[in-house]
């Protein structure tokens, strides 16, 4: 993944950007952010990305500095436009004197590999985590859908997918709920009727999820968010992911098992054209 363009604000701003070795995001891991796809040239969501990353903020008292959204413009357009990756990391800075907020706008390209997964589907191991997601829920200082960059237990998750020779993972709770991929947004098909797990089990809020749920009625589909288990998701008729970067991705294993044929899903390439034709209207 190529970097393209990248731009800071906070101390040493007018110069090369570069984050300070005693930086709280390095030292404590005291950072949030919110990574999108542009569209020629153009942050798809970009104020629903923005507010969440302010509602991430909050959760960990961590002032945003001013201006991201012409930041996240700047950047882009030193990238050159086009369809990329845009990733908004605002830290908490250096701790004492000097110190406060700093925020970089990334812009990279996006991975080649993605239209070659979306093409085959993926294959997905399920992992219990160690958090039970109803304490979560019921505990705010676990930061439950809360975006900061402390991702390390997400990317262990999705190593140990590959090791199992799948390429993602699905965290199920202690109880044996269904909460979400590590960077990515659940959902399966049973008819007319798309499942996803609900937001109250102290999982992200995507983007795009909240995107289909708006798309899915319009081709004719009903959504249910609830409580699900691994025996509801065996029965799906299709399965896929969704995220800002990655669009829909196609499933087509759990646990060695096909879904359905073990083949990508008509309604999942209808809601990925649907949405793809939503973020490139001018």
């Amino acid at each position: 993944m190529a970097v393209l363009a990248v731009l800071s604000t906070g101390p040493g701003a007018g110069g090369p950007p570069a984050l300070d070795p005693l930086d709280l995001a390095l030292v404590r891991g005291e950072a949030v952010f919110e990574a999108l796809r542009t569209y020629g040239g153009r942050p798809f969501r970009l104020e629903a990305h923005l507010e969440r990353l302010a509602a991430s903020a909050r959760a960990i008292e961590l002032t945003l500095p001013d201006g991201l959204e012409d930041l996240a413009a700047r950047a882009v357009d030193a990238a050159g436009g086009g369809d990329l990756v845009l990733r908004l990391i605002c830290t908490r800075g250096r701790a004492g004197p000097g110190g406060g907020p700093v925020a970089f706008a990334i812009c990279t390209d996006l991975p080649a590999s993605f239209e070659e997964e979306r093409r085959r589907g993926l294959r997905l191991v399920l992992l219990t985590t160690a958090t039970d997601p109803l304490l979560r829920a019921a505990a705010p200082w676990l930061l439950a859908g809360v975006k900061t960059i402390s991702y390390a237990t997400n990317m262990a998750a999705q190593r140990m997918a590959r090791s199992r020779g799948a390429d993602d993972a699905i965290l199920v709770g202690l109880g044996g709920e269904l909460l979400e991929a590590p960077t990515a947004t659940l959902w399966w098909r049973v008819g007319h009727t798309l499942h996803t797990p609900s937001l109250d089990l102290g999982i992200l809020a995507g983007i795009t999820r909240a995107v289909l749920l708006d798309l899915a009625p319009t081709l004719g589909l009903k959504v249910l968010e609830g409580v699900f288990t691994a025996e509801d998701l065996a029965v799906a008729d299709e399965a896929f992911l969704s995220s800002s970067t990655r669009e829909l991705m196609p499933v087509v294993e759990v646990d060695g098992a096909p879904i359905a044929a073990g083949h990508p899903g008509p309604v999942t390439a209808d809601l990925q054209s649907a949405l793809r034709r939503l973020a490139t209207a001018r």
